[in-house]
């Protein structure tokens, strides 16, 4: 059957939207199903994607395609919309560069049916339900009326109050009274009839974009709430004047963010002096109106507009008409995915309780593994969550949502509940609460998607859409899972080692579940996931069931172990759910859950033919690892134990680079002992050789863990005791110094390494790149080194973040780099750059694969200068790390690159362990 994903959208979703739509295509079950990959871009226009694409970090890596941008000074990346009004042949020449444009009279050509991993306005809200049912398509999930209505949280708080069930009291402020009223006044009303704290929502919106929360009775945060709902901004001079150049560009990067900021295009209102000053609320008339598109573009209008006007409005385009205001719940904040039944029932899975260290669950704390704990099912007694359950199911009765739905509450401290925010979507990453609450009934990714697609095409044929048709649809789809489910197919058994105990072990819980489910979803392979936690001194491994893997993260993953080897039996309401969801995985799921177990490396040696590595820094990197595999005989990836040794220590990894005359910074470890010895010789020991800004970072972590532009005496100072510190907590003075994000994890070390900042120094080209490279062995069992074209990494802060470099949507990376304007000089330039990166590799024997960072100075006569930074041995391998952009110009999907790694390490063992 040919399933049309469609993905990306108009919305301020639209990048989570793209991830969740990638994370579709690759768990799709390929004996069953063909994936059709439609791209909608913010224009609204359907791509049919080339699968390159797919696996980019973020729609602005790949659309618009670099050929289609004016020419930034910034060197901003920007979505379509920001091109302005584009000519029938400029969008026709943008989407070539990455497929092929589909009319709408094409997609029943194109598809069976449509699996709809849109988000928002224009991909939740009934309009391509319509448009589809109009077409003959079935689809996934809800259907017009109850789509257009899980959009719309005012209608949603009328009908629940309608009805008497309980919901947080609210009140709608539309921006006509806003732009009208006297705002202390309308601030007074609200904290009288709501009382505080109060929470403000953008109606239409999702992923908590537009919501704010108001703790104190504050009329300058009041109107920033509300103008954050309303998708609007007012700047005036003294602000923008106060600000420095580069902090100018970051404030307009920030305000055209589309999940943080209000986005783009924006309508510019200025105002006199004369305005400003009478006290009223602004004018809706007589004022300077100006639609801009592109934020650079943006940046010289308020530097022009600020000269002369007091103040400037900035409202989008696209932005809200109403606010919605709501009281606050102060208790325990749960999320629950309703699915129907083979009957079509609505059956409510375990509920999932967010612990936050937030009061708002944001877009960050949702998306970026480790900011906020999922707890499955939510710690309350049997009859709560069944309660919970029940109301959940009734909401999905009540407002008439087919397919599946996620739904959001909270149980006050009183015990009350409260249910609020429907979503007919769910985000659909690999650990979201989407796949997170089906593996608790035994349902992995690949199996949850067929049945939402059976219970979808159901679904349609019930309500009347071609009966005919998908009853044959149906009958074929039973009887290719029935004979899915009976095959004994021989496949190559692999461990995929996941988690770890260090800073990286979130992203290492990333890298193994995508590293699983490529395997998955493959005929050739068989894989088993293993997490490894414990220390230094002991590593203890742990085989995973499908549920305890797709955990939020590393923590979760842990604290489930405890309890099972604590010998806490599972929460009472889970066999419940299990029994009730009998009907469904008797059909779809694999063998039953289990607790996870111990094993020892002898026994892993008897579990799996060879092993994946998707472990970062220590453990993993560091060699220790892979003197356990080598014993047993099994085969592994990545480099062996002597070079991993030296790439896991970046001082002794460019001590040798340089020995052999590669360029790398000026570099020297400064320890404890030394610190600990007399703290004033130690900084000004640093100072001098080191003059302001320099780099800190720890000499063996990767991840951008801990890695800090020092600027002054006091940042140092701040660094210093983090690092040397002897208890695990943070200390807060030296965070703050530090401006360290909320739960952000810094290492404990004896040392760290200090280098000199590499900067331009007078280059015609600087940038900041990443480059992959994949070993095999050639006809003459000779190493053979491929090198790919490396990315471009666009840090919107001091270093490249984490976030930046695993979060879907957060990242900038270019790929190719951007060594050159003209094709020929950038491969020039490429081919030079490369040819260091392989020489990195056979000065330090790397083999398998790995990613180098450096940075890279063209001089004005085109002189190339790489300077390295460091060397991952096992980079990342999330779904949306720039590696994969890299194979796919090579002509490999991800599933062939780990293929050829995991072809490599047996390759490499046969070599070296003789035949007897």
């Amino acid at each position: 059957m040919k399933i049309g994903i469609f993905f990306g959208g108009t919305s301020r979703e639209r990048e989570i939207s793209f991830a969740g739509g990638r994370t579709v295509f690759d768990n799709l079950d390929k004996a069953l199903f063909q994936p059709v990959p439609i791209f909608v871009d913010s224009l609204g226009q359907f791509i049919l994607l080339d699968w390159q694409f797919i696996y980019k970090g973020t729609i602005r890596d790949f659309y618009p395609p670099v050929s289609s941008q004016p020419p930034s000074l910034h060197h901003l990346q920007v979505y379509i919309e920001s091109l302005g009004k584009l000519t029938h042949d400029e969008r026709f020449e943008a989407i070539a560069k990455v497929g092929r444009e589909v009319q709408v009279q094409e997609l029943p050509l194109l598809m069976d049916f449509a699996f709809l991993a849109l988000h928002g306005p224009g991909g939740e809200d009934g309009a391509i339900q319509g448009m589809l049912e109009w077409l003959g398509i079935p689809y996934s999930g809800s259907g017009i009326l109850p789509s257009a209505f899980g959009i719309d949280k005012i209608a949603q708080k009328n009908l629940l109050k309608a009805l008497g069930r309980p919901t947080p009291d609210f009140r709608v402020i539309t921006a006509e009274e806003w732009d009208r009223t006297d705002h202390a006044a309308t601030l007074a009303y609200l904290v009288k009839e709501l009382g505080l704290p109060l929470v403000l929502k953008a109606p239409r919106q999702g992923s908590s974009i537009g919501v704010s929360i108001l703790k104190t009775d504050n009329l300058a945060k009041f109107e920033a709430a509300i103008e954050r709902s309303l998708f609007r901004k007012t700047l005036t001079r003294a602000d923008w004047q106060r600000l420095g150049e580069q902090d100018k560009l970051a404030w307009v990067q920030h305000l055209t963010d589309i999940r943080e900021g209000i986005g783009l295009p924006v309508v510019v209102d200025s105002y006199p002096l004369s305005v400003v000053s009478s006290g009223s609320s602004l004018p809706t008339d007589n004022q300077q109106l100006t639609t801009i598109y592109h934020p650079e573009t943006l940046l010289f209008a308020l530097s022009e507009r600020l000269e002369t006007a007091e103040q400037v409005r900035l409202t989008n385009v696209d932005g809200e008409t109403q606010v919605l205001v709501e009281s606050f719940v102060a208790g325990r904040e749960f999320s629950c995915i309703v699915v129907e039944d083979p009957n079509g029932l609505p059956l409510a899975l375990p509920p999932t309780e967010i612990v936050k260290g937030e009061e708002m669950f944001d877009y960050r704390s949702k998306y970026l593994p480790g900011l906020a704990r999922k707890v499955t099912p939510i710690d309350l007694p049997e009859e709560k969550i069944q309660e919970i359950r029940e109301a959940c199911e009734e909401m999905f009765r009540t407002f008439g949502f087919q397919v599946y739905a996620r739904l959001d509450g909270f149980v006050g401290h009183d015990g009350k509940l409260f249910l609020n925010d429907p979503n007919t979507t769910s985000g659909m990453l690999p650990a979201s609460f989407f796949f997170h609450q089906a593996a608790e009934i035994g349902l992995n990714p690949s199996q949850f998607l067929t049945y939402l697609i059976r219970t979808s095409l159901a679904a349609r044929r019930r309500a009347g859409l071609r009966p005919v048709k998908l009853g044959t649809l149906l009958q074929q789809l039973d009887t290719a899972v029935a004979s899915r489910q009976h095959e004994t197919t021989e496949r190559i058994r692999v461990a995929v080692i996941m988690g770890g105990y260090s800073s990286e072990r979130h992203i290492s819980v990333e890298s193994g579940r995508n590293i699983f489910e490529k395997l998955s979803s493959s005929a050739k392979y068989a894989p088993v996931p293993v997490f490894l936690t414990g220390s230094a001194q002991e590593h203890r491994l742990y085989v995973l069931p499908v549920n305890v893997m797709l955990k939020d993260n590393a923590d979760d993953i842990r604290e489930k172990i405890e309890h099972a080897e604590a010998g806490e039996a599972p929460h009472p309401i889970l066999a419940r759910i299990r029994q009730e969801s009998s009907a469904i995985t008797s059909t779809y799921a694999g063998q039953a859950l289990a607790q996870p177990r111990r094993i020892s490396f002898e026994d892993l040696a008897g579990l799996a033919d060879e092993v994946f590595i998707a472990l970062h820094g220590r453990p993993g990197e560091d060699g220790a690892l892979q003197v356990e595999l080598e014993k047993l005989g099994l085969p592994y990836n990545g480099s062996g134990v002597a070079s991993s040794s030296v790439t896991i220590n970046k001082f002794e990894t460019n001590k040798r680079l340089r020995d052999t005359g590669l360029l790398v910074a000026e570099h020297r470890m400064a320890a404890k002992l030394e610190w600990q010895a007399d703290a004033e010789v130690f900084y000004r020991s640093l100072e001098t050789q080191f003059p302001y800004p320099f780099i800190a970072k720890p000499a063996d972590d990767g991840c951008s863990s801990a890695v800090k532009k020092i600027k002054n005496r006091a940042e140092l100072e701040a660094f210093t005791q983090l690092i040397f510190r002897t208890e695990e907590e943070l200390m807060p003075k030296p965070a703050e110094v530090l401006n360290l994000g909320f739960k952000e994890e810094f290492p404990r070390k004896d040392a760290f390494l200090v280098e000199t900042l590499i900067s331009r120094d007078g280059a015609a080209h600087f940038l900041e790149i990443t480059g992959g490279l994949l070993t095999s062995y050639d006809e003459d069992g000779q190493l053979d080194i491929e090198v790919f074209e490396a990315s471009e990494a666009l840090a919107t802060g001091e270093v490249l973040s984490l976030e930046e470099k695993f979060l879907a949507g957060e990242g900038q990376n270019i790929t190719p780099a951007r060594y050159d304007v003209d094709a020929v000089e950038r491969q020039r330039i490429s081919n030079e750059v490369k040819a260091v990166l392989r020489r990195v590799a056979e000065v330090l024997d790397i083999q398998g694969y790995a990613r180098i960072d450096a940075f890279v100075r063209v001089r004005q006569e085109g002189e190339v200068e790489v300077l390295i930074i460091e060397v991952n041995s096992l980079p990342g391998m999330t779904p949306a790390t720039c590696i994969f952009h890299q194979t796919a110009l090579a002509g490999y999907t991800p599933y062939e690159f780990i293929d050829r790694i995991l072809e490599f390490g047996k390759a490499r063992a046969e070599k070296t362990i003789p035949a007897s």
